[in-house]
């Protein structure tokens, strides 16, 4: 068992908010314990349990890693491939067991996040905790409004129907347009499913944002580690 440190410290250490403010967060019972109120004086084990604040959880635990990686095209989104291509698990410097959190295929590029936290991983993966995830498509063709708008009403797929949660068109061109489609579920090769599906396929894919996280200054392969504030804005959308 690690050694329990006081809530406030804890707070303060993944570096959301000094320790005064961290101790009125937890008077005025933002802050939870494996599901339960806290009380100034209260101690965390970083090993075991589970503390949240506003309920989006804190890593306290210097063992849990996660990294955004900006994922370019080709590498695969699993943590190995027995075909020995490139996974998203090989662009991270990390000693720890890393896992891909959800899925970009291999031919998509943008936003992925890499990590060792089951409960954050669940919480951005479980279509029930509201996770959006942001895309910008090219597509063949000249895309009209209609067209845009049956993303969002619903298209029928092989596997069930599939509806964007919001969808507009950012470019359109004679021979290509560009749309952006903030999509809930993570199905395989949804967005290029649904995009062919109404006669618009793919010629390039790029997730963007993943919740309210984004970083257009992350160059392709590159990544960095999130911060407790990131974990904030993935959440909290």
């Amino acid at each position: 068992m690690a050694e329990r440190i006081r809530i406030q410290k804890a707070i303060a250490n993944a570096g959301l908010m000094s320790r005064r403010a961290a101790e009125d967060a937890m008077v005025g019972g933002r802050v939870l314990l494996n599901g339960h109120p806290v009380v100034l004086g209260d101690r965390v084990d970083p090993s075991s349990d589970v503390l949240t604040l506003d309920g989006v959880p804190i890593p306290v635990s210097a063992e849990l890693e996660t990294y955004l990686l900006n994922k370019p095209a080709g590498v695969i989104s699993t943590a190995a491939d027995p075909q020995g291509r490139q996974t998203v698990i090989d662009l991270i410097d990390s000693d720890k067991r890393l896992y891909p959190v959800g899925r970009l295929d291999a031919d998509s590029e943008g936003l992925i996040l890499v990590s060792n936290d089951g409960e954050l991983t669940n919480r951005i993966t479980h279509p029930s905790f509201g996770v959006t995830k942001r895309y910008l498509a090219e597509v063949e063709g000249t895309m009209t409004k209609s067209t845009v708008r049956q993303l969002t009403v619903g298209v029928d797929l092989d596997d069930g129907p599939a509806r964007a949660e919001s969808a507009n068109l950012v470019e359109g061109g004679a021979n290509r347009s560009l749309v952006e489609l903030v999509m809930m579920e993570g199905r395989n090769r949804e967005v290029r499913r649904m995009l062919a599906a109404v006669g618009h396929p793919v010629t390039r894919l790029v997730r963007t944002a993943i919740g309210g996280l984004t970083d257009s200054d992350l160059k392709p392969g590159a990544s960095r580690r999130l911060t407790a504030t990131d974990i904030q804005r993935i959440l909290n959308g």
